[in-house]
This record gives C-alpha cells, sequence and structure tokens, in this order.
C-alpha cells in the first residue's frame, strides 16, 4: 500500500519497486495499491480512486476513504492476501490499515521519512492544512493522537510538527511490526512513543538496476580540470535545493548539473539562469536510466537534505555507481560504505562549498572514495536484505 507510485519519481517508489523486483524474483506474488493518473496495463499494481483537482506536490491524492476502504477488502479477498505493507501516512495507506484489520490480515508498516518536515514544505496554507491532515487522519484511523515522550526535542516544538510526529507515532503503533530503513530514525520513533517492535531494515537496489549500472569505473580528477556535480531528488523545500544552488554559486572549478521536478524548480530554473553559462544546468524530471547515466560521468553526487530524509534511494544508487557523496546531513552517511564519503562541516551552502573545494583541491581523494564507494556496492542490492524482509513477514503471519 503506497500513496504514491512510479511512474512518479522519489525515493519510496523507487523502494517499493525494488522490493517488488526482489519479492518477486524469490517466488513471492506482489500486489500494489496506489492512486494512479491513470489505469496500469500490470494486472498486479492496482489503480485507487483519486481527488480530482487535488494533487499536492503533482502526487495523486486517494480519496474518497470509504470507497477504498471497500474496495480492498475486495481485492485483498479476491487476491488472498497474506500479508498487507503500507508505506506511507495518508489515505490510501488509512485505507490499507482498517481494510488489513477488518479481513485480520497482519500488518507490516515501513516508516520512510519526516512527514512533518514534508507536509509543511509542500501542503498549501499548512497553518490550516497540516491540522485538517491531522484531525482527518486520526477518525480515518480510528484512534485517539498519543502524547509525545519528548516534545522538548527541537523537531517537536512547533504544534504542527507535533501533530505530525502524532500520526507517525499512532499509525506506527497500529500496526503489528514495523521497518525503518536507518537507525537514526528508528531511535527518533522510538524516542516518541512508538511501541511496536521496530526492525531497522535498509532498502536496497533491485537487480535490474544493478545490472543497468555495470561495473562501475574509478573516478578520477586530473588536476586543474572541472568537478562534476550531481544533485537528483525531488526539487521541493524539504530537500532544501536552494541550498545547493547557492553553494554551487560560491564554488569555482565546478560543473553542475540537477536532475528532478517539484514545487521549487521554478525558482531553482531562475537562480541557475542568474549563474555563468554551463555553471548549473536544471534539467527537471527525467527516466532513471538518465539519471544512473549522469551518474557514470559525475565526479560527486551532492546531498543537500538535512534534518528530513530517512535514508534516500538515490544515495543508494551513487555508491552502486562508484560515485562518492557529499552529505550535508551527517545521519545520511549510517548507510554508505567507509570512505566513500564526505560531510560537509555545516549543512549550509559554506559547509556544502567548503566540502567541494576540498575535492578541487585534492583530487586524488575523489579516485579513493570511489575506490571505497565500488569495494561496498554490493551492500546496497536489495538482495542482501530480501530475506530479512520476508523473515518480519513470516513473523507477523504465524
Amino acid at each position: 500500500m503506497t500513496d504514491y507510485y512510479l511512474p512518479t519519481l522519489g525515493g519510496v517508489q523507487t523502494a517499493i519497486k525494488a522490493q517488488r523486483e526482489a519479492l518477486t524474483a524469490a517466488g513471492h506474488r506482489v500486489t500494489i495499491f496506489a492512486p494512479l493518473a491513470e489505469e496500469s496495463a500490470d494486472p498486479d499494481i492496482v489503480r485507487l480512486p483519486s481527488a480530482r483537482g487535488f494533487a499536492p506536490d503533482g502526487y495523486p491524492f486517494a480519496w474518497p476513504l470509504a470507497r477504498i476502504v471497500a474496495m480492498l477488502r475486495a481485492e485483498f479477498a479476491g487476491r488472498g492476501i497474506d500479508v498487507v505493507h503500507v508505506q506511507t501516512e495518508m489515505f490510501a495507506a488509512l485505507a490499507g490499515i482498517r481494510a488489513a484489520r477488518e479481513g485480520g490480515i497482519p500488518l507490516v508498516q515501513t516508516m520512510h521519512g519526516r512527514i512533518d518536515v514534508y507536509t509543511r514544505s509542500v501542503l498549501p496554507l499548512p497553518v490550516l492544512t497540516v491540522p485538517l491532515l491531522a484531525r482527518l487522519h486520526r477518525r480515518a484511523l480510528g484512534s485517539v493522537p498519543e502524547p509525545l515522550r519528548d516534545p522538548s526535542v527541537p523537531w517537536a516544538r512547533a504544534l504542527g510538527a507535533r501533530r505530525m510526529w502524532q500520526v507517525m507515532v499512532s499509525q506506527a503503533n497500529a500496526a503489528d511490526r514495523v521497518i525503518v530503513p536507518s537507525a537514526h530514525f528508528a531511535a527518533k520513533l522510538a524516542g516518541q512513543g512508538v511501541t511496536t517492535p521496530l526492525t531497522v531494515l535498509s532498502n536496497g537496489l533491485e537487480e535490474s538496476v544493478v545490472d543497468a549500472i555495470g561495473e562501475p569505473r574509478a573516478r578520477t580528477l586530473s588536476p586543474g580540470s572541472r568537478l562534476r556535480v550531481m544533485w537528483c531528488g525531488r526539487v521541493s523545500p524539504e530537500k532544501r535545493p536552494d541550498v545547493f544552488v547557492d553553494a554551487i554559486s560560491r564554488t569555482s572549478g565546478v560543473t553542475a548539473e540537477m536532475y528532478g521536478d517539484g514545487v521549487a524548480r521554478r525558482s531553482v530554473v531562475r537562480r541557475a539562469h542568474s549563474l555563468p553559462t554551463g555553471h548549473l544546468t536544471v534539467h527537471g524530471g527525467v527516466p532513471q536510466e538518465r539519471v544512473l547515466a549522469a551518474m557514470r560521468e559525475a565526479h560527486v553526487f551532492v546531498s543537500s537534505s538535512w534534518d528530513f530524509d530517512n535514508q534516500p534511494m538515490v544515495l543508494l544508487e551513487a555508491i552502486a555507481s562508484g560515485l562518492p557523496v557529499i552529505v550535508a546531513d551527517a545521519d545520511l552517511a549510517e548507510s554508505l560504505p567507509t570512505g566513500s564519503f564526505l560531510i560537509a562541516p555545516s549543512p549550509d551552502a559554506v559547509g556544502l562549498s567548503h566540502a567541494l573545494r576540498a575535492l578541487c583541491e585534492n583530487p586524488g581523494v575523489v579516485a579513493r572514495m570511489s575506490t571505497a564507494a565500488i569495494a561496498g556496492r554490493d551492500d546496497v542490492r536489495h538482495a542482501s536484505h530480501t530475506a530479512a524482509l520476508v523473515g518480519v513477514y513470516e513473523g507477523v503471519a504465524r
């Protein structure tokens, strides 16, 4: 169950696609239920009803809830679903939870990210829509909002943030098992009151993507050559693309490429046009093949996200491509091979620019980081984690 799926772009979509491919290869049948812009030709990708004229951040919005729950009850029974795996927190997810409960089907929930930051950045008029969303979520889940254990932490002090953390905690506690792709986010969830058993289980790349990447070559940067820098993701405020653009504007000796689409794209393009020709190119949303091709040509990948992401799939793609990584958020280094990354000295544009200049001035470091990424690339394959995922399903199905 997901509120977002292909062809829209995003880490959740990519993670689910990888899980489906790996589980299918292992002999399991996987059906994906999601709101889609149009019907899928794949009988195991089922389109859910969605709202007309309302698509926050460009994603179809699952609605109405009662109709979706009725549809899922029939689908779950007809398909003989053994486990329901919910991967988001909006109304497709809530419908899946209710239909699973009513059908007595075990429920697994993956917590992919910080919806407190996402909703603040993406929803129109968040001062009004966040409390409305929290109220609708509470009614749909049929539970009283659980008080946070520690609302004094910086990321839960604002009222809107607390409401969204209550959403995350309540939904996690409605499941039989919770999967979290990173230890840092699992610790935050447990610290705020998630009592459902938590399993930290990394996302991974499907074999078709690893095959498409092929055997990567170690990157080399010749002295005096321009450092080729890549950014890819949802061009939305929570990903801080503006910080990346600012960092590039402060850094000489680099050529940067941005890939992705989102609500902030127009402002990013406007800012890019103010830079010298060839300094920064904004490509917009492109197929995954083009992203992987761009990774093969880049010297370094930059993640400007800070205090939001859990485990960006694009970082796993970078490692599989042998591409060194610079992160603004030290937590994101958790899933990267030792020696394959740099952590910016500060999470702002100044810190990212400092890290980029360090590579320009020490080109041999690029080769060493790339070699480390290649050495650790097997760990980002989903095949390394599929047995553990199946183990979670078997545990709740007993």
